[in-house]
């Protein structure tokens, strides 16, 4: 992946978003990476509202979107980014604890890029996140301009 895409990581879970961090680090990617607690703080990062830090026009961004947050949920998250002809280009991959299929085939079908299950188990959850890595290491991530 370009050391210039942003990695964005919406995780209220604080172990789950260190692991993620930690795991995409070893498994080589260097990119900067922004936390977000809730649905509402990356609503509000990216469509440029509230108080907190703003996405910036120009920029290439890539979305690691937990599904179960407080606020906003992911999957009403990834609907208001899919229905924005700003962002709807922005890569998302979903990261959940629950491996329904009913919610995949969902999440899918709303557009996202991918859909990565958080295992329980620690060895497994790392092994989950260092894919992610290599995923990310290939995927071209499209510019995102417009207010």
């Amino acid at each position: 992946m370009h050391s210039d895409v942003i990695i964005l990581v919406a995780e209220d879970d604080d172990g789950h978003a260190n692991l993620i961090r930690k795991n995409l680090k070893r498994a080589g990617i260097i990119n900067e990476i922004i936390l977000f607690k809730d649905g509402q703080e990356i609503l509000d990062f990216l469509f440029k509202k509230g108080d907190g830090p703003k996405r910036a026009s120009g920029c290439a961004y890539i979305l690691l979107l937990d599904i179960r947050m407080p606020k906003v949920d992911g999957v009403q998250v990834l609907s208001q980014i899919k229905a924005d002809p700003n962002l709807k280009k922005l890569p998302v991959i979903m990261i959940t604890t629950t491996d329904d299929p009913r919610e995949i085939v969902n999440c899918h079908e709303m557009g996202c890029s991918n859909y990565v299950t958080k295992p329980i188990d620690y060895e497994n959850f790392v092994n989950a996140v260092r894919q992610l890595g290599l995923f990310l290491s290939v995927v071209q991530v499209p510019i995102i301009n417009g207010e």
